[in-house]
């Protein structure tokens, strides 16, 4: 049982106390007794307004539901149905045009396009890997991954892979800093003169791309370049294994890599307790300080893991610079949905799990704007607020933080926040939500998987939605993609925020990631999301391709692509004329991918993993990859596409592909042959219970079934 005690009139576990007050206050200047009444009057005064808010989004989705309903066997009225979401309030009329009055923000945030990591934070290791992911060997992520087509031979080191990486790592070189008359791949000697880069006495054509240098002039150690604000390192010696065979003794291209990085509270972690919860806090708290580490085994060894530390070199000016060592970092808040047992309110009910993570977060954040050096050079922090609906829920974040920031005594707008633009009702009214916090908004992001499963929710009696692949061609996803980039634009975000786009969901498929992803910058997003720091080197090669400032200027002038009539397009199938074998591989692809998940998220409380599909190919999953199948195969279930027998039969069929899958892992409890553990129970909830989930996430039921197991083992 979790012990409490009365702090201001909430019940409070211990475990999060003794946080609170041994480790996250001192250092702030903020007392016990100002925080605790602090986030007492946040309960209680936005409390009650956090539950109206919800109120009204299952309000308008019954709304919804009915008007649907009436429509059956009708032809779909665009305009009608557009004109009902009006009436109902679903829809709101734009204002008129304005620009973002966001200030003090970050270069990694305003004005250096690049990649972007999402990881969970609860995982210390991956939190480090990610901050550290700043900077990466262009030459490592070449030889390690299948970028160039195939995989290096296994064995020890393979000289004809490692020449086609040097070979290539050239030829980026030449198209993002070319030589005048002369190429990087025939280069024997690079050296500083007059404060200018020579390379075989040849200028660079675009001298001023020239950074700096690190070491004797003649002979650096290392040369700092620039292109469309991002940085390469050439590092230059003799003793190390490639540089003592290349002619320039070139041994490395350091490329700079992921600008910022969200350490996520949210959908990739499974923090459903005040033990989990502390967890997570812990390591924002050591990132804040600067002083988390993680100490592991890897290849028989004792690593210790720290962040790493900025970069300095001889400016071609002669006097010092500084480059910074670590991505800028945000950290992912909950929605308004979840509650959370870790606190508990006056009448015994668990608070709104985002009220607490605005507090601490931000109480957290105050260590680093304490020191000199460290995330922010602006003054600021940064906190993305997910699975928002309409301007309203914008407005209210908004007001939530204003009033952290009153109790903690931080400047009005130090907070900026992140709108995940991932709910229809977001999509549709994206500029008012962006207006209901232009002093904050400093990130607008799409993210096709959570939208789409808002999308068949919020539509599920309209009919059968089209298969998974399928509803990708639909008109409302272009829509939605271009509206995103366009309204940000309009709204006077370049230059100031970040325009984003969503993951690259297969860490394994490098190859084709630098094919696809460039398409991200070529739309006008300044940062993008990637699934590791190999994929964050790989994918910053697409913003040297691209200056990302100049396309977001021609699309400015060009003016708004899409509108809200597309995004009301319903991705619902045209024609019902599938086999049966169509029926199912759908039903036992989605069974596939929903087992992969919730098994790891319920028996070992891992939040996201890299989890093999219905062919082994690896694919991050997360809370929003869950959501998106459970709701198509409710749907399909609620339509009658489907029976509930048939994807009974599917679930258990999957479950014994998903425990082979795993038969490696010693820790892993099989579903199969008796279904009856929690893990599979939680899955079938996902499908059988989808219906009638709030938006069709899929938080309560994977909180209560993993606080099911805990509890279990707990009295066992």
């Amino acid at each position: 049982m979790t012990e409490y005690n009365l702090k201001n009139g909430l019940q409070v576990a211990q475990p999060l106390i003794q946080f609170i007050e041994q480790n996250a206050l001192p250092g702030t200047d903020v007392s016990k007794s100002d925080f605790w009444q602090g986030l007492a009057d946040l309960v209680n005064e936005l409390g009650p307004k956090n539950k109206a808010l919800l109120a009204h989004r299952s309000d308008l989705q019954a709304k919804i539901d009915q008007w649907h309903i009436r429509q059956r066997n009708q032809p779909h009225g665009h305009e009608t149905y557009k004109e009902f979401l009006k009436v109902i309030g679903y829809l709101v009329e734009e204002g008129p045009d304005f620009e973002i009055k966001t200030k003090n923000v970050d270069p990694e945030i305003a004005t250096i396009p690049g990649p972007q990591l999402v990881v969970p934070l609860t995982n210390a290791r991956y939190a480090l890997n990610a901050a550290n992911a700043r900077w990466g060997s262009l030459y490592d992520c070449l030889y390690g991954t299948d970028a160039m087509g195939t995989l290096a031979p296994q064995g020890g080191y393979d000289r004809g892979h490692g020449a086609r990486v040097v070979a290539r790592s050239r030829v980026f070189l030449d198209t993002a800093f070319p030589i005048a008359g002369a190429s990087h791949a025939d280069a024997r000697r690079y050296y500083v003169q007059d404060g200018q880069l020579m390379i075989d006495d040849c200028p660079l054509v675009q001298t001023d791309k020239f950074v700096g240098y690190r070491g004797n002039p003649k002979a650096p150690d290392a040369v700092v370049l620039c292109n469309n604000a991002l940085h390469v390192e050439l590092v230059f010696d003799r003793a190390h294994t490639i540089g003592s065979r290349d002619q320039a003794l070139l041994a490395d291209v350091q490329v700079e890599s992921a600008v910022s990085a969200i350490m996520d509270c949210e959908d990739s972690v499974d923090c459903v307790d005040a033990a989990d919860k502390v967890s997570a806090y812990e390591n924002w708290l050591g990132l804040m300080k600067g002083d988390l580490e993680e100490t592991f085994k890897k290849g028989g060894k004792s690593i210790t893991r720290k962040l790493n530390q900025d970069r300095i070199y001889t400016g071609a000016d002669g006097n010092q610079i500084t480059l910074k060592g670590r991505a800028l970092l945000w950290i992912r808040n909950v929605g308004h949905l979840m509650t959370n047992p870790a606190i508990l309110d006056g009448d015994g009910n668990e608070i709104p799990e985002g009220l607490l993570d605005a507090a601490v977060t931000t109480l957290i954040g105050m260590h680093d704007l304490k020191r000199a050096g460290g995330n922010s050079v602006k003054g600021s922090i940064y906190i993305v607020k997910p699975k928002m609906h309409g301007p309203d829920e914008v407005a209210f974040a908004d007001e939530v933080f204003e009033k952290v920031e009153g109790f903690l005594g931080l400047p009005k707008h130090t907070v900026k926040i992140g709108v995940m633009d991932e709910e229809r009702r977001t999509s549709v009214n994206l500029k008012e939500c962006i207006r209901a916090a232009s002093n904050r908004v400093a990130f607008i992001n799409t993210g096709f998987l959570d939208r789409t499963g808002d999308e068949i929710h919020t539509s599920m009696e309209a009919g059968p939605f089209s298969r998974k692949d399928f509803i990708k061609r639909k008109s409302w996803i272009i829509g939605y993609e271009n509206q995103n980039v366009d309204i940000g634009l309009e709204c006077g975000l370049s230059g100031k925020a970040q325009i984003g786009k969503g993951m690259w969901a297969m860490p394994d498929l490098m190859s084709s990631m630098i094919e696809q992803k460039i398409e991200h910058p070529k739309s006008g997003a300044n940062c993008a999301w990637v699934p590791s720091p190999t994929a964050a080197t790989l994918h910053a090669l697409h913003y040297h391709m691209v200056d990302v400032f100049a396309v977001q200027k021609n699309l400015k002038k060009g003016g708004r692509r899409a509108y809200v009539d597309t995004l009301l397009d319903i991705p619902l199938a045209t024609y019902q004329k599938w086999s049966k074998d169509q029926i199912i591989r759908e039903v036992e692809n989605n069974a596939q991918g929903i087992l992969g998940y919730v098994v790891r998220w319920i028996d070992h409380g891992v939040g996201c993993s890299k989890v093999p599909d219905i062919n082994d190919v690896g694919l991050m999953e997360d809370r929003a990859t869950c959501r998106i199948s459970s709701q198509h195969l409710a749907n399909w279930l609620y339509h009658e596409v489907v029976s509930q027998q048939d994807v009974m039969a599917a679930m258990k069929k999957m479950a014994d592909v998903v425990d082979q899958q795993n038969v490696s892992d010693p820790t892993y409890v099989a579903m199969a042959p008796d279904f009856d553990g929690i893990a599979f129970q939680a899955a079938c909830d996902l499908v059988f219970k989808g219906r009638i989930q709030p938006s069709g996430y899929t938080e309560p039921i994977l909180h209560q079934r993993r606080l099911e197991l805990k509890y279990t083992h707990a009295s066992s």
